[in-house]
């Protein structure tokens, strides 16, 4: 795979460009950006990058296969579909839309173009999920009844994007996704009834606590961008537990530790080796290359986009 990435945002610079140089059958070749020193870092991972002054010489350029999208929320569909129309596989960070209705455009292009068109949720590439996944189907806790999580950090900068209102900014797009992801991806169920708490600033949610009820298990979790940085997500069994200290972008927050209780023994298992976002990268050049299922397809995000509009829409 060929990528250019669209845009020179902070997540492409510190973990996608540097995760394209890791991953098999990958390659960065070109950037998008209006201002030619913010490819500097991107040049210097790759000196022969070519550099486009819009968006739309990237998407025209011939020698691109993919185009990785990092823009501000708002822009993601718009860019995702023309993308797509003009040949492309996308790969859009998250939210790769602000309502869920909007995923069916996406779903619709991805189906017409024949490309494949998916959100950047690394985390449900991570080994340490697979074995989420694994232990609840394998009964290892017993009887599912409870899943509890949390994801905060600090964002005190009031021009950041993730202040603004009108790019699809607040805490529950940036990271209270993870928390929903997660659950649904290692439970295979969605949600039957929500509920919500939102402290809101300026137009954005700094902060939320959400209660969820999923057919056969319960769920809470808290998550914001005020507060000190946090992030943990535990399983609660009838007969034991599953307990991830860093289940979203470990080791950035600690050890990436994977533990479970059963029978009265606690087992360990660390992944601090692993580059999530190289295994993305990786899955997806071989979703393309061979049709293989991509862990995340459109359909998953929309079930998540869902669930987080659900709970902007119950907030007490």
């Amino acid at each position: 795979m060929r990528w250019g990435i669209m845009g020179a945002a902070k997540i492409a610079r510190t973990d996608l460009a540097p995760a394209m140089q890791l991953a098999r059958d990958t390659e960065l070749v070109a950037l998008a950006t209006r201002d030619s020193s913010r490819a500097a870092p991107f040049a210097a991972l790759v000196p022969q990058i070519r550099v486009h002054d819009s968006y739309q010489a990237l998407i025209d350029d011939p020698d691109i296969d993919g185009i990785y999208i990092p823009l501000p929320n708002h822009l993601h569909v718009e860019w995702s579909i023309r993308a797509a129309e003009a040949g492309k596989h996308v790969l859009c960070e998250k939210p790769i839309a602000l309502q869920a209705a909007e995923i069916d455009s996406l779903i619709s292009a991805r189906d017409t173009s024949g490309k494949l068109i998916a959100e950047a949720f690394m985390v449900t590439h991570h080994p340490q999920w697979d074995r989420v996944r694994s232990l609840l189907y394998e009964g290892v806790i017993g009887r599912l009844e409870h899943v509890e999580g949390c994801f905060t950090y600090t964002n005190r900068d009031m021009a950041n994007i993730r202040h603004n209102p009108t790019m699809g900014g607040g805490g529950l797009r940036d990271v209270g996704v993870y928390p929903c992801i997660t659950a649904r991806f290692a439970t295979g169920a969605e949600p039957k009834r929500l509920r919500s708490d939102i402290r809101w600033q300026h137009g954005v949610d700094i902060f939320a606590r959400v209660w969820a009820d999923f057919p056969e298990f319960t769920m809470s979790f808290y998550c914001g961008m005020m507060q000190e940085r946090r992030q943990h997500m535990i399983f609660h069994g009838q007969d034991g537990w599953i307990e991830l200290a860093a289940p979203f972008n470990g080791p950035v927050y600690g050890d990436c530790r994977l533990e479970w209780r059963s029978g009265g023994r606690v087992m360990t298992e660390r992944f601090n080796n692993v580059n999530q976002y190289a295994l993305m990268l990786e899955n997806f050049a071989a979703s393309v290359a061979t049709g293989s299922p991509f862990p995340c397809p459109l359909e998953m995000s929309r079930g998540n986009q869902a669930m987080i509009d659900a709970i902007f829409d119950r907030a007490d």
